[in-house]
């Protein structure tokens, strides 16, 4: 059985600046694409950002592993270039087997913490 679709888009997307202070990796504020390959081949993804006032910026290439899961955060995206704080975006996640993604936001500006999660839409 097939799980996943090889194209999903996530069209809102924002990493704040700030963080709580003394915030270490765990609390930092963040987007992830939570990544599913539920099947038997490697998935070769790319990732293509898109935004309200310049060009894409993209390809991001990762590999996510047969039968395993990964939490891409944004945050840590830097080639071809870092992900702009403070930006709203969105994105394209496409993928060369059937995967399934969801995204998630820490923001963790104030120390009441704001969580949001949502599954992505697959084309």
């Amino acid at each position: 059985m097939t799980i996943g679709r090889t194209e999903w888009a996530i069209p809102e997307g924002f990493i704040p600046s700030e963080s709580v202070p003394g915030a270490h990796r765990p609390l930092l504020s963040h987007e992830a694409a939570c990544i599913l390959n539920a099947g038997e081949l490697d998935a070769q993804i790319e990732i293509m950002l898109y935004f309200v006032d310049r060009e894409p910026v993209g390809p991001y290439r990762l590999t996510v592993p047969a039968r395993r899961t990964f939490h891409q955060r944004f945050n840590e995206l830097t080639d071809p270039a870092p992900v702009p704080r403070d930006t709203d975006y969105a994105s394209i996640i496409t993928s060369t087997v059937p995967i399934v993604v969801q995204h998630t936001r820490l923001d963790s500006r104030q120390a009441q913490f704001a969580l949001m999660s949502t599954m992505a839409f697959s084309g």
